[in-house]
């Protein structure tokens, strides 16, 4: 079985540098393509639940669900410096669903080649019911993606003060507006806009090329996985 996770072949490089050394402000994304191990590691905590999610709907049973996730993430690590946005409409999560789908496939096609007791025609027509995993559960994989923008932005939470965090959370994910929160946070609506600004800005530089948006899946509401507290 392929590894994904402590066990990738990742040569060690430091956070933040190229391999050659330089320090410059890589994203989570550059960071894993350079051989961080440790950005991999954090790749795949952020994905793995939602690879699972697909493999579910794929009609895998769990331990089948758990091996073909291991096989997805092998591949996608295998393939990390093929993945570009060229294209508009390009994201990381629509080139990882289609390697899940095709690892999906491919699980069904290997054990439709085992004897009946053991897949068979079974097998052959759970395949032909998967030809898109993500076929109808748009809403179910939202709120899973949700769930992903939720720990995107507990990586950088721990860099911020509470107040700029509560000002970011209540303006971006409750959709409040500064002025309304004035004697809430103790701060000038124009406080709240540049510590609103400065973790937008941080969530870019460390997922901007990651995800659609740091916040995708939001729409300036709250996240539905979250409730309505920032967290804490």
């Amino acid at each position: 079985m392929p590894k994904t996770d402590s066990d990738a072949q990742k040569p060690q490089t430091q956070p933040g540098q190229t391999s050659s050394g330089h320090n410059t402000p890589l994203s989570l994304l550059e960071r894993a393509r350079a051989n961080d191990s440790a950005a991999w590691e954090q790749l795949v905590k952020l994905y793995r639940p939602l690879v699972l999610f697909w493999c579910q709907r794929g009609n895998l049973g769990r331990l089948d669900a758990e091996d073909v996730a291991q096989e997805v993430l092998a591949s996608a690590a295998l393939h990390l410096s093929g993945f570009h946005r060229d294209q508009p409409g390009d994201t990381f999560r629509g080139w990882l669903r289609v390697i899940t789908r095709n690892q999906i496939l491919l699980h069904f096609r290997r054990t439709a080649g085992q004897p009946l007791a053991a897949g068979g025609s079974e097998a052959l027509q759970r395949m032909q019911a998967v030809a898109d995993p993500l076929a109808g559960c748009e809403e179910e994989e939202q709120v899973e993606f949700s769930r992903v923008c939720r720990r995107v932005m507990d990586l950088v939470k721990g860099e911020f003060e509470e107040k700029t965090w509560q000002a970011f959370w209540l303006t971006v994910i409750e959709g409040r507006a500064p002025a309304t929160l004035t004697r809430e946070l103790g701060m000038s609506p124009a406080s709240i806009r540049q510590a609103k600004s400065r973790v937008l800005r941080r969530l870019k530089q460390e997922v901007g090329d990651l995800i659609e948006s740091p916040l995708a899946g939001a729409d300036g509401q709250a996240d539905p996985a979250a409730g309505g507290e920032p967290p804490s």
